[in-house]
C-alpha cells in the first residue's frame, strides 16, 4: 500500500499563477506601485486561460500584495504593518460579533497591550512628543459636543501613545483594535460628564510621560480603561 505521503496532489492552475505572481513580487522583480503585465500577456507568458488569472490576481488582492482597480492593470501594493491587520478587519468583526467572550478577551488584550506603551512613552518621550499629545488633547476638547469626532480624537490619542515607542507593529497593533472596538464605543456611549472625565484623564496621563514617570503613566492607564471598559458593551 502506498504511502500517504507519497501521493501526488494536483494542484488548480490558479495556485500555479498565484504562486509564481508572489515570486516576481517577493523577489522585487515587481516593485510598490509596479503595474502587474496585462491578463493577456500573462496568459501568454503562463500558458493558462483567464478564469485562472483572475483567480490568482484576487487571491493576491485578498492579503494585500496587489490592489485591483476596474479598467487599470493591478499594482503592487506598498506592505505595512497597518496594511496587515487591515486584511484580518472583517474576520475581527466577525469574530467580535459572534463570540460572546471576544468582546471581554479583546479588552483584556488592549489593557494589557496599553499600560506597556504607557510605560514605554514614559520612558522615550520626547518634548515634540508630548507637544503632539497635548495638541490631540485640545482637538478631543473642542469636540465635547459631537461624539463621532470626540472619539476619533481618542483613538487617535491612544494610537499616538503606541507611536512614541518608534514601533511601527505597535502603533499598527494600536489602530487595530481600537477600530474594532470602536462599533461598541459608539453604540454604548451616552454624553452625561463622562467627556469631561476623558479629558482629565488623558491630561493626567500626558503629565506623566511628561515627567518620564514610567511608572505613574502605566497606572493612570490601567486606571483610564478600567473606567471607561463598560462603555464597550454588546448590545441586545
Amino acid at each position: 500500500m502506498a504511502d500517504v505521503s507519497d501521493t501526488i496532489v494536483r494542484r488548480k492552475l490558479s495556485h500555479e499563477v498565484f504562486d509564481r505572481l508572489k515570486t516576481l513580487i517577493t523577489s522585487g522583480e515587481l516593485g510598490p506601485g509596479d503595474a502587474l503585465p496585462s491578463e493577456r500577456d500573462l496568459m501568454e507568458r503562463f500558458g493558462v486561460g483567464r478564469p485562472a488569472i483572475r483567480e490568482a490576481m484576487q487571491a493576491l488582492a485578498n492579503i494585500g500584495l496587489i490592489a485591483i482597480t476596474h479598467g487599470e492593470r493591478a499594482r503592487v501594493q506598498q506592505l505595512s504593518a497597518r496594511s496587515l491587520f487591515q486584511q484580518v478587519d472583517l474576520t475581527a468583526q466577525i469574530l467580535l460579533s459572534a463570540s460572546p467572550d471576544s468582546l471581554e478577551h479583546l479588552k483584556q488584550a488592549r489593557r494589557f497591550f496599553e499600560r506597556g506603551m504607557a510605560r514605554e512613552a514614559a520612558q522615550r518621550a520626547t518634548a515634540e512628543d508630548v507637544a503632539r499629545l497635548r495638541g490631540i488633547l485640545d482637538q478631543q476638547a473642542k469636540a465635547v459636543s459631537e461624539p463621532k469626532q470626540f472619539i476619533a480624537y481618542d483613538m487617535r490619542f491612544h494610537t499616538q501613545i503606541a507611536a512614541i515607542s518608534g514601533n511601527t507593529i505597535f502603533e499598527a497593533v494600536s489602530e487595530a483594535m481600537l477600530s474594532w472596538l470602536r462599533q461598541y464605543y459608539t453604540e454604548m456611549l451616552t454624553w452625561s460628564g463622562r467627556e469631561n472625565v476623558t479629558l482629565v484623564e488623558h491630561a493626567e496621563i500626558i503629565d506623566h510621560i511628561a515627567r518620564h514617570d514610567a511608572d505613574g503613566a502605566e497606572a493612570l492607564m490601567v486606571k483610564h480603561l478600567d473606567r471607561s471598559s463598560a462603555l464597550f458593551t454588546r448590545q441586545g
